[in-house]
């Protein structure tokens, strides 16, 4: 009889998040250092089949969530693919978390694939503020990326917002607003 995973204080473990890739396609200001960062080499890096082992292992322990994690989870190249094979293991609740630029091309694709929800990562509802954290991208395009999820039924949506003293926090009630009209749920990250 296989038994279910359990921590030091005996609570049940049923969730887990699986970094797919450490690449990035932002440099955001409290995750990226001045100098960069080494990346892994490819070979490095647990291919789909290590991954769906490891789930298929932890599917016969109890598992039944899993958030697909990055860097940019959605620079891995068969991430589509990987979604699906992770769902079909039986998972219940499959979610991914992305900084949402690549996401408007392929919300519908990951719906399909299997993916229930996601978590997009935005800081600042400020353009110039955006470009500032993340050292140069457009925050339309994650605008445009939380639409898309919602309209492929990618939700709730979440919203993960890191607030930085100074630069963010006084945003805090505007992203908290967010949640009147709209179906997002949003989560603020230390």
């Amino acid at each position: 009889e296989i038994k279910a995973l359990k921590d030091r204080y005996n609570r049940r473990i049923d969730y887990l998040r699986i970094s797919v890739t450490d690449k990035c396609n932002l440099k955001c200001i409290y995750c990226m250092p001045s100098e960069g960062l080494k990346f892994f080499q490819e070979k490095d890096v647990l291919t789909d089949e290590e991954i769906l082992r490891f789930v298929k292992i932890a599917r016969k322990h109890g598992l039944r969530k899993v958030r697909i994690t990055g860097g940019e989870p959605l620079m891995r190249k068969d991430i589509i693919s990987l979604v699906s094979s992770i769902k079909k293991t039986g998972v219940r609740d499959l979610s991914i978390t992305t900084n949402g630029l690549m996401l408007s091309k392929i919300a519908g694709d990951l719906k399909k694939a299997g993916l229930d929800r996601v978590n997009i990562s935005l800081d600042t509802m400020d353009p110039d503020k955006y470009r500032a954290i993340t050292k140069g991208d457009d925050i339309n395009c994650v605008w445009q990326s939380i639409k898309k999820a919602e309209k492929a039924g990618l939700t709730p949506v979440k919203i993960n917002v890191v607030p930085i003293r100074g630069l963010n926090d006084d945003e805090i009630p505007a992203f908290a607003s967010l949640t009147f009209d709209n179906n997002y749920h949003i989560r603020f990250i230390e």
